[in-house]
Order: structure tokens, then C-alpha cells, then sequence
């Protein structure tokens, strides 16, 4: 264990850090806060993420849900609660979430729920969740309506990220959890875009200084955003969904069946965020066109073309879906725009006819 980094999360009611290096995991009790080495322990993971959660814990403590978006669901939640109730958890215990970010949203809202509220440590083994879902506390499950629409904030106590176990993810992973870092610099970072543009492979290729660079200043900047606005009250923290309102509609229409991951969701999403932009006279054409080149070299979705719909979807069931999404207010959409890299803002004058129209467009 070499070089941990550590970035602050100061939440007034819950402050955490963040720990990152390369082989951390071995040494995960020197990263738990003193009032929780003593206790008892859940690990949830996946089918995948079973080898790490089954390297920190005894076999009886270890709960696995399928892998995939699928897991996010009523009935998984329902498997997981009874094996902690079954298993006498206590609110002393200990939920230690070993996996990407549906483990992650999953154990979270376990751990939320149980007993109205337990520790949970995060342990993220992919790129999106190390750099996204597991920092902030939103925690959550799908429904039939929607991605993420029942949920709690319910922030970790910890967040270990190992970047060792990121060697063992597929590159359609590494690049969805991409899209995740490009976020950060579209919405608040025209350096770091500058920079992805010259490192982004380097990132990819899990080169250690770029990766380590990568995480953190993604991390910093979603710490920032969610010490400023941790329930999403102001405003500030809904810029961290630039892409996600059209992805998450993506993500429906597809079923969540492992055809769309998430990150490549979002990735065409912000491209349709920046595309309305263009055509509202906030955004540059030129803006757009830097940003679709860069994805097109590191070989990232970056249009509704990407995605297999089914032939018969019309712009009007994308916009349908869109109005249930969570940051909707009485059926108005909300949609982070951009003025400019690295200035994003929130926006819902926006017509229904502009959105089918772009749709109709790209389609």
C-alpha cells in the first residue's frame, strides 16, 4: 500500500473521507472510523465483486445480488433486507458495499432503511462508482416509472477506493466510467477538460499518475458540489446530472437490461444537453463538435444512433419519460445546459417542441 490520497467530504452533520491508492483493500481496518472497527459486519456485492467483499470478510456476512442494473429493484431490495434482518443486524452494525454503482445505490438504501438507519462503508470497483455513486449519499432503487426514482440520502461513513481492482474491469466499463470524469469537466472545469484531452487515453490505460489525478479531482469536485447543496435544495448539486435526464430516459426505453450502461447513457446524454444548448444560443456549435471529436477518439458513444431503440420509439415517449424524472417539477423539466466548457446551469425554459425537435434530429 503506497501513496493513499485522502479528500475531505466536511458535511456539517456527517463528515467522511475519501481514501484512494493501489492496493488499499488489505489494509481496509486502517480506514474505518474508530466508533466502527468494533462491530458487526454485512458485505454486500455482486457476482463479479464477490472475490474482493470474500478477501474482507467471513463467508457467513457476505450477501451476493446478481450483477447489473437489474439488481436495483424491489424484489433484490426485499432479498437483501431479509438477509440482514434474518442475520440480526443492529443499528451498531456495519454494511460494507463491495461493487459498482448498483451495489453501491442498492447496499446504500439497504443501509438507509434497516432498522431506520445504519453505517455503510463504500467500496466501489468500477470507474463511475469510484468517481461518482459512491460519493454524496444518494442511494436508491429503480422502478417501473423510472431510474432511481425510490431512494434516501444516506451518506457512507467511508469511501475505499482501490484503483488495483479497476485492472480487472472490461474497457466498455472503463469508458462508461469515463463519461463520468468527462462530466466533471464539462460542468465545472474547462482545465480538466484540457487536460482530458491530452490524458484521456492515459486514463483509460489505467497509467497511475493520470488515473490518480483523474479520480481525484473528480471526487474534489463532487465533494465541493455536495458540501455546498447535500440534499439538492439549492440548485447547485442538479448540475452533477448534466447528461442525465436524456440518459436516464435512454436507460428506460432500454429496459435496463445491460444493452445501455449507464455511463454510456450519460455520455450521449451530454451531448444532447450540449446539442439543445447550441440551439437555444447558449453554446457554440464549435463547443460541441470539440467534445464529440474527443469521445469519437477514445471511441465513447456520443449519439442516439449508438443505442439499439426499437424502431417505433417516437421523441414523444423520450419526453414522456423525461417529465417523471426526479428533478421534474409539476411535469416541467429541468435541464442542465452549458454556456460554455466548464459552466453549466440550470435551465427549464425549454418547450417540448425544441426537445422532440433535437430528438427527431438526432434519431
Amino acid at each position: 500500500m503506497t501513496d493513499i490520497q485522502k479528500i475531505e467530504v466536511n458535511l456539517p452533520q456527517q463528515p467522511y473521507y475519501i481514501y484512494m491508492g493501489n492496493n488499499v483493500l488489505p489494509d481496509f481496518e486502517s480506514f474505518l472510523p474508530k466508533n466502527l472497527k468494533d462491530t458487526s459486519r454485512f458485505f454486500i456485492a455482486d457476482s463479479h465483486t464477490e472475490v474482493f467483499a470474500r478477501k474482507m470478510a467471513p463467508d457467513n456476512s457476505i450477501f451476493v445480488v446478481p450483477s447489473g442494473e437489474s439488481s436495483k429493484s424491489f424484489n433484490v431490495y426485499e432479498d437483501v433486507m431479509n438477509f440482514l434482518l434474518d442475520h440480526k443486524i443492529s443499528r451498531k452494525s456495519l454494511i460494507f458495499a463491495v461493487g459498482g454503482g448498483v451495489v453501491g445505490d442498492l447496499s446504500g438504501f439497504a443501509a438507509a432503511t434497516a432498522l431506520r438507519g445504519v453505517p455503510v462503508i463504500q467500496v466501489p470497483t468500477s470507474l463511475l462508482a469510484m468517481v461518482d455513486s459512491s460519493v454524496g449519499g444518494k442511494t436508491g432503487i429503480n422502478s417501473a416509472q423510472g431510474k432511481n426514482l425510490v431512494g434516501a440520502f444516506h451518506q457512507p461513513s467511508a469511501v475505499i477506493c482501490d484503483f488495483d481492482v479497476l485492472k480487472t474491469l472490461p474497457e466498455r466499463e472503463l469508458k462508461a466510467g469515463y463519461a463520468e470524469i468527462l462530466k466533471y469537466a464539462l460542468l465545472g472545469d474547462a482545465d480538466f477538460y484540457d487536460w482530458l484531452e491530452e490524458n484521456g487515453h492515459k486514463v483509460l490505460a489505467l497509467e497511475p499518475d493520470a488515473l490518480s489525478y483523474a479520480v481525484k479531482r473528480s471526487c474534489e469536485m463532487k465533494a465541493e458540489i455536495v458540501i455546498a447543496d447535500e440534499k439538492e435544495t439549492s440548485g447547485q448539486r442538479a448540475l452533477l446530472n448534466l447528461g442525465h435526464t436524456f440518459a436516464h430516459a435512454f436507460e428506460a426505453l432500454m429496459g435496463y437490461d445491460g444493452r445501455l450502461l449507464h455511463g454510456e447513457a450519460v455520455a450521449i446524454g451530454m451531448v444532447c444537453a450540449m446539442e439543445l444548448s447550441v440551439r437555444k444560443g447558449f453554446l457554440s456549435a464549435q463547443k460541441v463538435e470539440r467534445v464529440e471529436q474527443h469521445l469519437s477518439k477514445l471511441k465513447l458513444k456520443k449519439s442516439i444512433k449508438d443505442i439499439e431503440l426499437e424502431e417505433n420509439v417516437k421523441p414523444e415517449n423520450l419526453l414522456n419519460i423525461m417529465r417523471g424524472d426526479k428533478k421534474a417539477q409539476d411535469g416541467l423539466i429541468t435541464f442542465i445546459m452549458m454556456k460554455e466548457i466548464g459552466q453549466a446551469f440550470l435551465c427549464s425554459d425549454i418547450k417540448d417542441k425544441e426537445v422532440i425537435d433535437l430528438f427527431n434530429d438526432m434519431l
